[in-house]
C-alpha cells in the first residue's frame, strides 16, 4: 500500500524483522526436529527448496509485472505469509538457552550494524565522513563486548566464535555470500549491457545458477556424512571462482553459452559449498545453543551479500560500466576462493562426517 519511499522503506523493515526471526530460527528447528546423523540430508533439502524458490522467483515476478503493477509482487506475499503463521504451530516447543534481553546490548548490536553499512556506503563519495561511522561502529561493538563480557549466552556469541570450527565456518559463509551478491548484481548487468539482453530474457539466463544449486545440495548433503567438510566447501568455493570467471570473463557470445556454462558451474559449486558449512556451523554450537548458531548462520549470510550489495554500489561509483563489471567478477570469484581456502584449514582438525573439534 506505500505510496512513497520512505513508507516502503519502513514497511521493508518491518518485513525484515520478520524474515530474521525465521531465518534465525528455521536451522535450530531442523537440528531439534532430527538426528544427526540426519542432519547433513536434511539441509541440502532445505538448500535445493531455497534453491528451487530463487529460481521460480524471477519468473513469478516477470509473470506478475506482465498483467499488473509492482505492489502486487509484494501483496502476493500475504497468502503466503499466512501459512507461514499456520505452520509455525505445528513446530515443536524447545527448551533453550533462556537470557533476559538488555536494552543497552540491543542497542549497541543495532547501532553497530546501521554504522557500518552506512560507513561502508559513504567511502568512496565522502571517505572521512564514512571511515568515521565505521570507526563508530567498531566502537559499538566495543561497547557490545563489554556488556557482554559476563553473560553465559551473549548476544553477540563470542562463545561460540570461539570455536575454531564455527569461527572459520562464518567467516566462510560471509566471504562466499560476498560473492555470491556481487555476482547476482553485475552479471544481470553483463546480459543486458553486453550480450543486449532484454530484462525477462536476461533473468531467465540467471536461472541456471539456482537450478544447479538445487541439484546439487542434497547430494552434498550426503556427502558431508561420508567426507571431510572442509574439502568439500574447498572444492564447492573454487567450482564457484571458477564458474564466475568463466561466466563474466568470457569473450561475449550472443547466445550466451559461456555464461550458461559459467554459472552452472559457479551453481554446482554454491550448492557443494553452502550444504556442509551449514551442517559445520550447526554441529559445532552445543544443541541448547541452536538457536544462537542458526542466528549467526543468518547473519553471516546477510552480512556477506550487505557487504557484496555496498561493494558493488562502490565498484559502480568510481569505475565505468565495462571495467566495474569485469572488477566486480574478478572480486566475486576472490571472494568465493576465500571461503574455500578459509574452509580448507579446517581440515587438519576434522574427521569425516564429524565437526571439527573445538
Amino acid at each position: 500500500m506505500a505510496d512513497d519511499l520512505p513508507l516502503l522503506i519502513l514497511a521493508r523493515f518491518a518485513q525484515g524483522l520478520g524474515a530474521g526471526a525465521i531465518m534465525a530460527l528455521a536451522m535450530m528447528n531442523l537440528r531439534q526436529a532430527l538426528p544427526q546423523r540426519m542432519l547433513g540430508p536434511i539441509i541440502g533439502i532445505n538448500a535445493m527448496v531455497i534453491a528451487i524458490s530463487s529460481a521460480a522467483g524471477p519468473g513469478i515476478a516477470g509473470a506478475i509485472l506482465s498483467v499488473t503493477t509492482w505492489p502486487w509482487l509484494f501483496a502476493v506475499n500475504i497468502p503466503l505469509g499466512v501459512i507461514v503463521l499456520l505452520g509455525g504451530g505445528l513446530l515443536g516447543h524447545v527448551e533453550g538457552a533462556k537470557r533476559k534481553l538488555k536494552a543497552k546490548a540491543l542497542l549497541a548490536n543495532t547501532l553497530m550494524f546501521i554504522l557500518f553499512f552506512s560507513g561502508a556506503d559513504r567511502i568512496a563519495t565522502a571517505p572521512v565522513s564514512g571511515a568515521a561511522l565505521i570507526a563508530a561502529s567498531l566502537a559499538c561493538l566495543f561497547g557490545l563486548l563489554r556488556l557482554e563480557r559476563n553473560s553465559d549466552v551473549p548476544l553477540f556469541p563470542t562463545d561460540l566464535l570461539a570455536a575454531p570450527a564455527f569461527r572459520m565456518a562464518v567467516i566462510a559463509s560471509i566471504s562466499c555470500f560476498c560473492g555470491q551478491m556481487l555476482s547476482y548484481i553485475a552479471l544481470p548487468f553483463y546480459l543486458q549491457h553486453r550480450l543486449h539482453m532484454t530484462p525477462v530474457l536476461a533473468g531467465l539466463y540467471m536461472m541456471p545458477w539456482p537450478a544447479a544449486t538445487a541439484i546439487i545440495a542434497p547430494i552434498s548433503g550426503r556427502l558431508a556424512n561420508r567426507v571431510k567438510t572442509s574439502w568439500l566447501c574447498a572444492i564447492g568455493g573454487a567450482l564457484m571462482a571458477l564458474g564466475l570467471l568463466v561466466a563474466g570473463l568470457t569473450p561475449p557470445d550472443p547466445r550466451g553459452i559461456g555464461f550458461l556454462v559459467g554459472t552452472v558451474i559457479a551453481g554446482l559449486g554454491f550448492g557443494l559449498f553452502q550444504t556442509p558449512n551449514n551442517r559445520i556451523l550447526l554441529l559445532s554450537a552445543p544443541k541448547a545453543r541452536s538457536g544462537a548458531a542458526g542466528a549467526m548462520q543468518g547473519t553471516a549470510r546477510l552480512l556477506g551479500q550487505t557487504l557484496g550489495g555496498v561493494s558493488m554500489s562502490i565498484i559502480f561509483a568510481t569505475l565505468p560500466l565495462s571495467a566495474a563489471l569485469d572488477f566486480a567478477v574478478a572480486i566475486a570469484a576472490g571472494c568465493t576462493a576465500i571461503a574455500g581456502l578459509v574452509s580448507l584449514s579446517r581440515a587438519r582438525y576434522e574427521v569425516a562426517g564429524q565437526p571439527a573439534a573445538a
